[in-house]
């Protein structure tokens, strides 16, 4: 069932479809601005690591409340680059959430060490701290909590479990840029972050890019060598590194999109809110589970993701996507249970909150455009379809 995305939809016409994400609205904004960045980038020649990458590291450091960050080529080099700065190696073990894009776990094991994964907790889909710490041994040497969906991890318990022991702490917020925990951002509470700057994500590139932010200076050095094959000075390679450079039109279109970030944001939060305000009002408790913002967060809102109990979530997309709703599942198996990671032993529900998850959740477009009256067509859509399976489900007479 694929997800609707980029298409461009009459604003309140429900006989068109409501995308999942639409992409042609938000560039209508900044079509201007980013043509002549575009163009600007073109005429200098200097298309990789250019004085627009420099601008971005810069831009993105203070957004982050950091002091460096360090462009590379797409989110999962982020995650990648940041295991090979901490010398992470066959034999060592690095804890994951099981509930996340394959990203945070394939890194691990590109580089010889093997994922441990971690359930999540119930309301956040956040790693859950209590079962990392029954997890950590003497081969653990990294923990990678995912903010997921926009919405900070117990970053400060977990921070709390590894004080005094030598594991790094890598905050994945690939979905999560600018969401907070008891007002700090995200990006200040690990060793490093990791950002992804995919289109879909809430400041999103005209393609692939990422960045690795951090408080120290080692590590961001050890980043920059990491990302150019190791080589400083031309050509002399100290260390074996990768090709992971950011490309400067990528940079240049984030540096437009950048300063309009908060304000989508507030859009995000906005539509997340009448979401809520929705749900109520329309008395599905005991069958849409909707997502809340846990205390002392920022959440961003990457994503709307609610659940569906009971067996009932396959259904409803289905009816959601004949009445041409673009939803998704993230995600449709633990990664614990995809197929490449079998050889580590895990049974299916041997981490009952993400296995609970991978067969609940659904999410629903949430993108700062979109309007008033497609979220109330899109929750109509879903009481509608509860509403028959409370018939279904109804006694009968005697």
């Amino acid at each position: 069932m694929a997800q609707i995305i980029s298409l461009g939809t009459s604003r309140g016409d429900h006989t068109q479809q409501v995308p999942l994400l639409d992409l042609k609205r938000q560039y209508a904004e900044i079509c201007d601005d980013m043509d002549v960045a575009l163009r600007s980038v073109s005429d200098s020649g200097q298309f990789v690591l250019g004085p627009e990458v420099k601008k971005l590291e810069q831009n993105l450091a203070a957004y982050c409340q950091v002091d460096h960050a360090v462009g590379c080529a797409s989110g999962s080099d982020a995650l990648l680059l940041s295991l090979m700065a901490c010398d992470i190696k066959s034999g060592d073990e690095v804890i994951v959430p099981s509930f996340t894009f394959f990203a945070t776990a394939s890194a691990v094991t590109r580089l010889g060490a093997t994922p441990i994964f971690a359930d999540v907790e119930p309301k956040s889909f956040n790693i859950d701290p209590h079962h990392v710490a029954q997890l950590i041994n003497e081969k653990t040497k990294a923990i990678i909590p995912v903010n997921l969906f926009g919405q900070m991890a117990e970053m400060k318990t977990l921070n709390d479990l590894v004080r005094g022991r030598n594991i790094a702490m890598i905050e994945d917020s690939a979905q999560a840029i600018g969401a907070e925990l008891e007002n700090r951002r995200t990006g200040s509470w690990g060793d490093m972050c990791a950002l992804s700057f995919y289109p879909t994500k809430n400041l999103g590139g005209v393609g692939d890019g990422g960045m690795v932010v951090t408080n120290n200076a080692t590590f961001a050095d050890k980043l920059r060598l990491l990302r150019g094959h190791g080589m400083e000075p031309r050509y002399y390679h100290s260390i074996i590194g990768i090709n992971s450079r950011l490309d400067s039109y990528q940079a240049a279109a984030l540096n437009v999109k950048l300063p309009h970030l908060d304000k989508w944001t507030t859009m995000r939060k906005q539509n997340a809110d009448r979401y809520n305000a929705l749900f109520c009002d329309a008395d599905l408790d005991e069958m849409v589970v909707y997502p809340e913002t846990l205390p002392n967060r920022r959440h961003v809102w990457n994503q709307y993701v609610i659940r569906v109990p009971n067996g009932l979530r396959d259904a409803m997309r289905q009816e959601l996507t004949e009445s041409k709703i673009g939803t998704e599942i993230y995600y449709p198996l633990g990664l614990h249970e995809q197929e490449c990671f079998r050889y580590l032993g895990y049974a299916l529900e041997s981490l009952p909150e993400t296995f609970r998850a991978t067969r609940e959740v659904i999410a629903l477009p949430i993108y700062p455009e979109l309007t008033e009256q497609e979220q109330i067509f899109v929750v109509e859509k879903i009481k509608q379809f509860c509403e028959k399976q409370r018939q279904f489900t109804l006694p009968k007479a005697a």
